[in-house]
């Protein structure tokens, strides 16, 4: 083809043809100038195609992990809840006079199995953070799910650093708590190291020290139910940037 274009123009400059040998250049760089416009309209069309599928993968990924936390979030409320209940359980038993031994053992035992455990914040952030370390967050065409994607890890963080701010602020008083009552010996798991105890010996320290205990168990009730307040809001923010998620893609 490139042979046939000189020859053309060759054969004009012999000829003597100069206007016609301008018309037909000119008309040359026009097919040049469009040959380029259509590889390069091409390439974008190869971009944006590839683009779409990246997004959509990212998409399907957010959705994917934001639908495990809902799940993740629920089963640390139930967690919570039940250390909440066990709470409650120990401080009616303690507090009232009729309480046989054997039942308020019991309730100590469930405290220290379920109530006294700290809260925990875990979630799926692999996708979003790899989002945003590789800059490919720009592949979100939608500005308006793209900030809200943004809001919603940093609430993550937010509820991450406040269950963490209340794990510390109890935890001095905890430690010497668990340590000068020797604790350890209501837990089942734990309780054959110390031997064969006297029931209601164990009864009695529980009364002496109700109030010990039900100061303890205070600050767990506290930073449980703060921890729960910050994991249902969190569901509802997440519950939204998944209906989000699923308009998108397209899911009814």
């Amino acid at each position: 083809m490139i042979k046939f274009f000189r020859h053309i123009r060759q054969t004009m400059i012999k000829e003597n043809r100069t206007t016609k040998y301008l018309l037909y250049a000119i008309g040359e760089i026009i097919l040049v100038v469009i040959g380029i416009l259509i590889a390069l309209q091409i390439n974008n069309w190869n971009e944006n195609r590839k683009s779409a599928k990246q997004e959509n993968l990212y998409l399907k990924r957010l959705l994917s992990e934001n639908r495990e936390d809902i799940n993740t979030f629920n089963s640390n409320i139930a967690n919570l809840k039940r250390g909440i209940e066990t709470i409650e359980n120990l401080s009616k038993a303690l507090n009232a006079n009729e309480t046989k031994d054997k039942e308020l053992i019991a309730a100590a035992n469930d405290f220290f199995g379920y109530g006294s455990i700290y809260p925990i914040f875990t979630s799926s952030t692999s996708t979003f953070q790899d989002l945003s370390s590789t800059g490919n967050l720009k592949d979100i065409k939608n500005t308006k799910l793209r900030d809200q994607l943004v809001k919603h890890y940093a609430k993550h963080k937010q509820v991450a650093e406040w269950i963490r701010i209340g794990t510390e602020w109890a935890l001095p008083n905890d430690a010497p708590f668990t340590y000068n009552n020797s604790i350890m010996r209501f837990e089942p798991a734990s309780a054959f190291l110390f031997g064969e105890q006297n029931q209601a010996e164990l009864a009695n320290h529980l009364r002496n020290k109700k109030d010990e205990y039900i100061n303890n168990m205070a600050i767990h009730y506290w930073i449980n139910k703060d921890a729960i307040e910050q994991l249902q809001l969190l569901i509802k923010e997440t519950t939204v940037l998944i209906t989000m998620l699923e308009n998108e893609l397209g899911i009814n």
